[in-house]
């Protein structure tokens, strides 16, 4: 490139951020950015307050190297709890990044159930924060399915959303169409660890048109929340059926004994 060419280059890319700032402003002006948690005013899109900042509790180390849970202060890296030692599950890891308690409670009904998908941005941000080893170690993404009659009801999947937003974040390919739902459940919530599991065993497939993408494959297997494990549980083995090389379970929140 030529002397002139470089700096009409430049001030060309000097314009476009220009208005690309000024497109921002003007966008504040209209909407000012507002907390994602509570609605109060902050300084920029995608973001909380400190007050509901301060309501997240985020899962540290030391964690229990498979299940992710939290273990007392002091333990060594690789350390295992005692239920991944009696039980072990079947995918190789699973983080989360906090308690499934306030501001994350908050966030995650808003998001699932009051269309705000604006909150997409945030949430995954948090979770490559507490899963970024797992995603280092994953081929693909792959989101836990709704049933078809849930989704026209719902009209978005949170989990293929938050996958989405990890797959756009990271070079892992998002496979959206991996895992398929192939029966209605009954909603999880409410029912005992036993009706759990029994709800969703065998309700996912891999579709015969996408086993050629889970086939060897290291899979990041991503939900909103985790409970007692039953779904990802289920999801795993028919991940892991089809062929898929290893899976690792990806989630925002989760529930705790002690929370």
């Amino acid at each position: 490139m030529h002397g002139k060419d470089t700096i009409e280059a430049h001030r060309a890319g000097g314009l476009r951020a220009t208005a690309g700032r000024l497109a921002g402003q003007l966008a504040d002006m209209l909407l000012p950015p507002r907390c994602l948690g509570c609605g109060d005013a902050v300084v920029a899109h995608d973001a909380l307050c400190a007050s509901c900042w301060r309501g997240l509790s985020f899962i540290e180390p030391p964690v229990c190297d498979v299940m992710g849970t939290p273990l007392p202060p002091g333990v060594p890296a690789g350390a295992l709890s005692a239920a991944a030692i009696a039980a072990p599950p079947p995918y190789a890891q699973l983080r989360a990044a906090c308690r499934y308690e306030g501001t994350a409670r908050r966030l995650v009904t808003q998001f699932k159930y009051a269309d705000r998908l604006e909150c997409t941005r945030l949430i995954a941000r948090l979770m490559m924060r507490a899963g970024h080893d797992l995603i280092a170690a994953s081929d693909i993404v792959v989101p836990v399915p709704l049933h078809w009659s849930r989704l026209i009801a719902r009209r978005y999947n949170q989990a293929a959303e938050l996958a989405r937003a990890l797959g756009d974040a990271t070079d892992l390919a998002y496979v959206p169409m991996a895992l398929r739902r192939i029966r209605a459940t009954r909603q999880q919530v409410g029912l005992k660890p036993a009706e759990r599991a029994l709800n969703v065993t065998g309700a996912f497939s891999v579709p015969e048109q996408s086993r050629h993408e889970v086939a060897g494959q290291r899979v990041l297997l991503v939900d909103d929340v985790y409970t007692t494990g039953s779904t990802v549980t289920a999801a795993t083995r028919a991940l892991k059926r089809f062929g898929a090389a290893d899976v690792r379970v990806l989630v925002f929140a989760r529930v705790l004994d002690d929370a």
